[in-house]
């Protein structure tokens, strides 16, 4: 039912305008000029316009694809082939800009709706999905000027849109600080990292956490390192097990987890949605050495590119287990000579200098593919123990404000998500005055 005062509208009746671009915009492209919105620029469930991967044109504003094509404040963009319906709001801050074939233009007629409000309702998971419905090349992805005109919904006065507008517009204002609160967070851990295990950055070693820059480098095998550190093999220091390659025909419902490497993500093990398990009698039975232990160290080494290997790292707890090993994956454990502190490895395998090793060992361009042939190859960085366990110590703190972000910044898309729902159906009233 249509809430009080609402409106059932189509794009057509509140549009000035709705095209695409020119199918030969590869005879503008340059190093420099216009920006040059894409498909790839636009978002999933969020309205700004992603320029971090862009490209620009040279072309005269007045040429037929110029005026068709330029992007103006307010209009709304929408993927109209490959993944449908992603939607795109054009802010001030964007300039001259233009579009190519596979965006739509929706210039809205200000005097009828409000075109972020629009943008907002059109990147709803309701409206999505309607939109992604639209399909008109069958087995290929594509929608066609006529059916995004033709796109209807329910939608408040002009008033009220503006300020559910304003509202989530603020929520996003949010997002993007916590997004960048984070970024920066973690770009602030790599360096940290880098720095600690390569020993640029040092502790003072008399029982505080004071940094201090030491001399005396030296040339190692993985380059120029504190001359009082080792390199080792890391196979002198820590065992490791590739697990075994279990086949469809034993999977079961009931029984065992396996352990795959879509189960970790960023650096957390999540064992939610893992279907695939072992009957206990063969976990226990044939397997049983592949059994994980509380405090193993994971990790996943197939199909993750080389940049992304350090989030596919992370330790098994007892609130895993029990939990057998399966292909794709290894295990870490310490030996018992005390060397290599494991905490202290588990960072050591998220930095540039473990990666650029299993890089050179590992098979595959794009993807990591590597086992523990390649694994003993590498080598591992050791410090004293007690240094170890102070870099380990400073890493876990960064962890942790990146988790506390992590989870703010998740909270809060969570709770837009949920007040969209409710604005954009008249389910929840504002207050316009």
């Amino acid at each position: 039912m249509m809430p009080d005062g609402w409106s059932h509208l189509s794009l057509a009746k509140i549009s000035s305008a709705i095209t695409s671009g020119s199918r030969d915009w590869a005879q503008y492209y340059s190093d420099s000029g216009a920006k040059f919105i894409r498909m790839t620029n636009l978002q999933r469930e969020n309205i700004w316009l992603n320029l971090t991967d862009l490209k620009f044109v040279d072309i005269q504003s007045d040429s037929a694809d110029g005026r068709r094509t330029s992007l103006q404040l307010g209009d709304i963009l929408m993927s109209i082939t490959a993944e449908l319906g992603k939607i795109g709001w054009v802010n001030d801050g964007l300039g001259e800009a233009y579009i190519n074939q596979h965006t739509a233009l929706i210039r809205i007629n200000q005097d009828t709706a409000d075109s972020q409000f629009i943008a907002y309702l059109l990147s709803s998971k309701a409206m999505n999905s309607k939109i992604n419905r639209l399909n008109d090349a069958g087995a290929k992805a594509g929608l066609n000027l006529s059916t995004i005109r033709a796109i209807s919904f329910d939608a408040p006065p002009l008033s009220e849109q503006k300020k559910i507008a304003q509202i989530l517009s603020t929520w996003d204002k949010a997002i993007t600080t916590t997004e960048q609160l984070l970024a920066n967070s973690q770009q602030q851990k790599k360096a940290l990292m880098q720095q600690l295990l390569t020993g640029k950055k040092r502790f003072s070693l008399n029982g505080n956490y004071a940094y201090s820059v030491r001399d005396g480098f030296a040339k190692s095998k993985l380059g120029a390192l504190p001359s009082d550190w080792k390199v080792e093999l890391i196979k002198k220091h820590l065992w490791y097990q590739e697990g075994p390659g279990v086949r469809k025909h034993q999977f079961t419902e009931q029984g065992v987890k396996l352990f795959n490497g879509t189960n970790i993500q960023f650096n957390k093990i999540d064992l939610s949605n893992t279907k695939t398990r072992i009957s206990e009698e063969e976990c226990l039975g044939t397997y049983k050495h592949f059994l994980v232990d509380d405090g193993d160290l994971l990790i996943a080494c197939s199909g993750i590119s080389v940049d992304r290997f350090d989030e596919k790292i992370a330790f098994a707890s007892t609130a895993h287990l029990p939990l057998c090993m399966n292909t794709s994956t290894m295990r870490f454990k310490p030996l018992s000579d005390g060397g290599v502190d494991i905490t202290y490895f588990h960072y050591f395998m998220q930095s540039l200098v473990f990666k650029n090793q299993i890089r050179r060992q590992a098979t595959g361009s794009a993807q990591l593919n590597f086992g523990p042939s390649h694994v003993g190859k590498c080598f591992v960085v050791i410090p004293s123990l007690e240094e170890q366990q102070k870099i380990a110590a400073v890493l876990s703190t960064a962890d942790q404000e990146i988790s506390v972000l992590q989870q703010k910044l998740e909270a809060l898309k969570q709770e837009k998500k949920a007040l969209m729902q409710q604005l954009l159906t008249g389910k929840r009233q504002v207050n316009i005055k």
